[in-house]
């Protein structure tokens, strides 16, 4: 294990769940990454062995069968587990982010059905805000969720959905407008419904279609879908916390969490880009000697390394504050715009220590160029991050008087 991203404070657990990750991602993770990310299928014994490790429950309390552990350790398995292929971190990412949002706002009866399945992974969780014509702008949501007596029909069409097809739970955003006078603001007639569901593909329950997964340039094996509701008919007591309008500040919760996850994601994939063109620089040789001895290659090993280092260091840093109670959109947000600008930029000075190499499919570091643009755009693009930072250093920093 090298020396870069080590993080200071962790306990005898900790250190002791790290490592057994580590262990998991270098035996059974690295080496058949690159083969089923080309053939863009579906990690399936990567995902019973993280199974098998508790990684599903990380976060679940312990009262629910999981592990109860905190952001930090959920966010430093992350790093591992992305640093060996980042659609496997996906997979995990989503389902943490519904069992969170169930831990935090779910009624107790939702807590004590759904989340002692979650914590073994034999229930899936997807989350979904996203709609075709919208982006960012989650205010302008249109899917609609209307009462009929003791349920509500469901109607609208979803996107992005990662484990659109494999989750057997999906947490999907609706305005309602019951209760709701005209001209309420638009985030405050959102609720958040929780869709049991089929794994697989095409009408998967009546009212409810999953299309099939949205081919991609990276972030293969991992299923990305559409999700089409048509008359899909939810029991009244699937509404998140058992109340409507208070979707929006639920999925945002979630979200929050989801940020950390993405910095996570993205200072493993540019340690894994440093480890590649750290190796590579001493193994290539031009002009009589390892490409390592040139000064222009550790500038730019220099370079990764630093970065490498920063986006860790912030990382570590927004877990903590939310471990301990207090807000932590400020650090999320910063977190989640340096490690993803930073791990591009990791990625692609690996990619030019490769040379040619690095445009062939046999070198790993080809397989990171196609997936480091993914944490971008991700969880909110790098634009909408440093909306969020701007306007909370405003209210930080108001001038008074």
């Amino acid at each position: 294990m090298g020396r870069l991203a080590q993080t200071d404070g962790l306990t005898d657990v900790q250190q002791e769940i790290l490592s057994t990750v580590r262990e998991f991602v270098d035996k059974e993770i690295i080496p058949v990454a690159t083969e089923l990310e080309h053939r863009d299928e579906y990690p399936t014994r990567i995902v019973e062995g993280l199974k098998e490790l508790g990684v599903f429950g990380l976060m679940i309390p312990e009262e629910y069968g999981g592990l109860g552990e905190s952001l930090l350790t959920y966010a430093l398995c992350v790093e591992e587990i992305a640093r060996g292929w980042m659609s496997v971190s996906g997979i995990i990412n989503t389902h943490f982010i519904v069992a969170y949002m169930l831990k935090q706002h779910g009624t107790q009866e939702q807590r004590e059905y759904f989340l002692p399945r979650m914590a073994t992974g034999e229930v899936r969780g997807a989350f979904s805000m996203s709609e075709p014509g919208l982006g960012s702008d989650v205010s302008a949501i249109t899917s609609k969720g209307v009462r009929d007596g003791d349920a509500y029909v469901l109607t609208g069409q979803k996107m992005w959905l990662t484990n659109g097809g494999s989750s057997t739970l999906v947490a999907v955003l609706c305005r309602t407008d019951e209760g709701h006078p005209e001209g309420t603001a638009p985030h405050k007639s959102m609720t958040t419904f929780l869709v049991e569901k089929e794994p697989g593909f095409g009408q998967v329950e009546p009212g409810l279609t999953i299309p099939g997964k949205i081919e991609k340039m990276g972030y293969k094996g991992v299923d990305t879908t559409e999700l089409i509701m048509d008359g899909l008919r939810v029991p009244a007591d699937r509404v998140l916390g058992g109340v409507t309008g208070r979707g929006f500040y639920q999925m945002m919760d979630g979200v929050e969490v989801g940020r950390v996850n993405v910095a996570a994601r993205g200072c493993g994939v540019a340690q894994r880009a440093f480890e590649l063109g750290v190796a590579y620089a001493q193994q290539r040789q031009t002009f009589g000697k390892p490409i390592a001895q040139h000064q222009a290659i550790q500038f730019k090993l220099a370079e990764m390394a630093t970065k490498v280092e920063a986006a860790h260091a912030m990382m570590v840093n927004a877990a903590r504050k939310k471990d301990s109670g207090r807000r932590n959109d400020l650090e999320a947000g910063m977190a989640k715009y340096l490690a993803s600008e930073y791990c591009k930029e990791v990625v692609e000075d690996a990619f030019r220590i490769h040379g040619g190499y690095g445009f062939s499919k046999e070198y790993e570091i080809e397989r990171l160029y196609r997936e480091a643009p993914m944490l971008l755009i991700g969880e909110g693009t790098a634009e909408i991050q440093k909306m969020i930072i701007g306007r909370r250093l405003l209210e930080e920093y108001r001038i008074q008087g």
